[in-house]
């Protein structure tokens, strides 16, 4: 018996709504004198940061996601039960598992929508949103969304100065739809990975590697370890090489960019990037100085921050550049079309 295969009707992909959520509570400069031995200037100085917005316990990813995604469907006007995929970009799932984007789904009410989750540290998002761009390209789906969450407060360790001044707890979320006539939504991407620089970023404990122990949990194994001076230089490097190669690829230069969005690790990470891309800093945004980083969920925040600020409109060419632990690095080239 012969398989019928049913033909695609085959479009691009666009962003066609956008959702943030961050939780209430800060955690400041002045909060975070009084916990390690740091001072707001040396905060500053280093890394842009003035706050960050932190979970109460017992508040999940799936719960920041989840926020997101409903400020996101609402935006669009349209009902979770229209979603066809979920994807969640996180390194801090609910748990080991069922999938975080499996908590989602049901706190949403997105009956019948399947989904997974994506880890790539702070290049999750950007990595999310080409797969949810192919399913959509494809012609499989419609609507998918992508969302990149994180509670980076629940493995930090916050007797380090070099790091719990860093991260915050945050979300954002985006849908992808097909393109209409006359609009181009995704154009391209150019993403990689090291493996080589995995132990200058990375939490060790709680794999099969190292498993859960009271050995583990005593020797701080179970948060965030970062080896900073080397993924500066790193960062800096990879995000301007790839944006430069994804650039150069269609026929671009940084003139043709009109904003800039890339990932929040730290704001001199952020200009000295945009430097040697050429980029005005009046084309990149920038709101690490609110949020710190939210490692997934920094991308989609700043589109958010973009978009209040009237910095992101229809028919701007956007480029998202992302840097994470792995490392990871990922660059996208898209054309506005809300």
């Amino acid at each position: 018996m012969s398989l019928t295969v049913k033909p695609q009707t085959r479009a691009g992909a666009k962003i066609s709504s956008v959702g943030a959520y961050v939780p209430p509570r800060l955690l400041t400069n002045a909060d975070l004198e009084k916990m390690v031995d740091t001072n707001n200037q040396w905060i500053v100085e280093r890394t842009g940061i003035h706050q960050r917005h932190l979970v109460e316990k017992g508040v999940a990813t799936s719960d920041l996601a989840v926020e997101a995604a409903k400020r996101c469907l609402a935006a669009r006007g349209i009902e979770a039960s229209e979603l066809e995929a979920i994807i969640v970009a996180t390194v801090t799932p609910d748990m080991f598992f069922p999938a975080t984007a499996c908590l989602v789904q049901d706190k949403l009410g997105a009956k019948g929508a399947w989904g997974f989750d994506l880890s790539a540290a702070c290049s999750g998002f950007p990595y999310a949103l080409q797969v949810g761009a192919k399913l959509v390209e494809s012609g499989v789906h419609k609507k998918v969304m992508v969302i990149g969450a994180d509670v980076m407060s629940s493995i930090l360790d916050y007797t380090d100065r070099s790091t719990c001044i860093l991260f915050g707890d945050g979300a954002g979320a985006v849908l992808l739809e097909p393109t209409e006539e006359g609009e181009v939504g995704m154009v391209d991407f150019v993403h990689e990975i090291d493996g080589s620089g995995a132990a200058s970023l990375y939490m060790p404990g709680g794999g099969s590697l190292h498993p859960s122990t009271a050995e583990t949990v005593a020797g701080k194994m179970h948060y965030v370890h970062q080896s900073g001076g080397a993924v500066f230089k790193v960062a800096v490097r990879k995000m301007a090489e790839l944006s430069e190669t994804l650039l150069q690829r269609n026929k671009l230069t940084a003139d043709d960019v009109d904003c800039f969005i890339p990932h929040q690790a730290n704001q001199r990470i952020i200009l000295a990037t945009a430097e040697r891309l050429g980029m005005p800093e009046e084309r990149v945004i920038i709101n690490i100085g609110e949020y710190g980083n939210t490692t997934a969920g920094t991308i989609p925040l700043a589109m958010h921050t973009a978009l209040e600020q009237g910095r992101l409109k229809k028919g701007d060419t956007v480029l998202l550049a992302s840097f994470g632990g792995g490392y990871t690095v990922g660059t996208t080239l898209l054309r506005w079309e809300m």
